[in-house]
């Protein structure tokens, strides 16, 4: 007798337990009246995801537990349909990742996470204790296991599973996103669940949480490890797949993306669930005429759509006629508000304000910094009148070496693009121009530029992007010696003055805004380097 298993694949918001609790009953009614025998929703799906110091909260787990009985009650309705919903529970003082089946108003089992997860952006032995245990239940005599995430990443819990009778498991998720995450997940799930001989559904999250990114992408695999269903990239998704025992019948397979297309469709949903979910009406930019700031530009519209979103352009002594006129250009394509303020009188002010402290003294950064800080000002102020956030528009490469301005260019409350590397800059606009030219092909063109003093160029100051986003890549988020990226091809030169730049700037970064993760290691919750430090390598 077939069996069938909707994937539930929702947009959790942290803490709206009431909200979320309608969202996962309005997505089994929906997969029950397709005729779902199983409905599987993410990890901590009741709560969100993750939920870090409210788990610390007494009150957090009480609101839990009503939730959860109401949502039981709630689903009665749906006459033997399983409902699994992750969630917290709290019992003698010991805290645990858990996840529950609904059935006809009950509670009938739940399951609770071994294996927690300690390393990169997770910390749960924080929070959690380990559970060594298995749930196994039967429906229409196919027998389904539950795990939770982590605990397939490692052959531990699944083997309990099997034990226990499991020849199906259903695997909840918040697994975050980067770029080949989606590969990593296959390789592991057939190394600890299918070679085990057990077919599986894999449930993740999907939306934005601060600065982590959950892609979605839940598929199934069958006994033999092939990725036979697969659900939308970024956005909510809703499939059933039929087991009949443990063989899979008519499945669907999503779309497959390029890498581009994956990393913008997440920096869209990152701006969206950002901005959306914290309440902010609308968010401010300040335009420059280059890359970065019309590739930011571009995924607030996609985001928020144009009426959402104001850009301000702020020209100085040293900015270019085709800045103005790429600006121009380009807001005419994307349809925002957009206006243009000089920075000119303030600045001279400042000049003025200062002029008898530097006297004798030769203009150098100090000046570049304050244009740089009288534009964050205007924008911060504009922000504080209107309500709106602003996004800054900085990128990796930037933030890795320090070029940028603290309380300058730094200056907002959301950075979209930190953690994209200048070179993926520009495949990201290549890509958003392939689905419409909403960013003129000057700006992709042109010598990227500050244009905080005459005929500045960024590689006045740097090495080409190439060498930069190479030595930063290796360096930082694969931990490569300095032995080993010299012998990449890098010269010494280069990679002495890059990483000592990575390693000096940590004070700024530390104040800057949180923003969005799409690599496996970000300058954020997986970058961990002290600010006083003398190691030097």
């Amino acid at each position: 007798m077939s069996v069938k298993v909707a994937i539930a694949q929702i947009n959790s918001t942290v803490g709206d337990i009431s909200g979320n609790r309608n969202k996962i009953a309005e997505f089994s009614r929906r997969a029950a009246e397709q005729g779902a025998d199983i409905v599987l929703t993410p990890e901590l799906s009741l709560v969100g995801y993750p939920p870090e110091d409210l788990l610390l909260r007494q009150a957090f787990y009480a609101k839990t537990e009503e939730a959860l009985q109401t949502l039981a009650a709630e689903l009665a309705t749906l006459k033997d349909v399983h409902v699994v919903v992750g969630h917290p529970t709290l019992k003698d003082g010991a805290r645990f990742n858990s996840a529950s089946v609904l059935l006809n108003g009950r509670i009938t089992a739940t399951y609770s996470k071994l294996e927690l997860p300690n390393d990169s952006v997770f910390d749960e032995k924080r929070y959690f204790t380990s559970s060594e245990q298995a749930v196994v239940f039967d429906v229409k005599g196919t027998r389904f296991g539950i795990n939770i995430c982590e605990d397939t990443w490692f052959p531990c819990a699944p083997a309990l599973a099997k034990q226990a009778g499991a020849q199906v498991l259903l695997i909840l998720n918040g697994s975050p996103y980067h770029m080949n995450k989606q590969l990593l997940r296959l390789d592991v799930m057939r190394a600890n669940v299918t070679r085990q001989g057990m077919p599986l559904v894999f449930a993740n999250l999907v939306g934005g949480q601060d600065e982590l990114i959950f892609d979605g992408n839940s598929f199934a695999m069958d006994i033999a490890g092939e990725l036979v269903a697969s659900l939308a990239h970024a956005e909510e998704d809703l499939q059933l797949i039929t087991f009949d025992g443990v063989q899979i019948r008519d499945p669907k397979m999503a779309p497959a993306l390029s890498i581009e297309a994956q990393v913008y469709q997440a920096l869209v949903l990152g701006v969206r669930d950002y901005v959306g979910k914290n309440g902010f009406p609308s968010v401010l930019i300040g335009l420059s005429g280059g890359v970065d700031s019309a590739l930011t530009l571009a995924i607030a519209v996609d985001a928020l759509g144009a009426d959402k979103v104001r850009a301000i352009m702020m020209p100085s002594p040293y900015t270019a006629d085709i800045s103005w006129l790429d600006s121009r250009d380009m807001v005419e394509r994307i349809k925002v508000r957009y206006d243009e303020i000089s920075i000119n009188e303030c600045f001279t002010a400042f000049r003025n304000t200062l002029s008898e402290e530097f006297k004798g003294l030769k203009e150098d950064t100090t000046e570049e910094n304050i244009q740089a800080r009288i534009r964050g000002t205007l924008l911060m102020a504009m922000s504080n009148k209107y309500g709106s956030i602003v996004l800054t528009t900085g990128n990796k490469s930037e933030m890795a070496v320090g070029y940028c301005t603290l309380y300058g260019d730094m200056a907002g409350g959301f950075a979209v693009i930190k953690d994209i590397a200048k070179t993926l800059v520009y495949r990201l606009c290549a890509y958003r121009n392939s689905v419409s030219p909403v960013i003129p092909e000057r700006i992709l063109t042109r010598p990227p530029s500050a244009e905080l003093r005459p005929d500045q160029k960024d590689q006045d100051s740097l090495p080409p992007y190439e060498v930069l986003d190479g030595i930063m890549q290796m360096y930082m988020e694969e931990n490569r010696s300095i032995g080993e990226i010299e012998a990449a091809g890098y010269r010494m030169e280069d990679i002495e003055r890059i990483t000592r730049l990575i390693k000096i700037n940590e004070y700024k970064r530390r104040q800057a805004p949180v923003g969005i993760r799409v690599t496996h290691r970000a300058f954020g919750r997986d970058w961990r380097y002290p600010i006083t430090s003398r190691f030097r390598e």
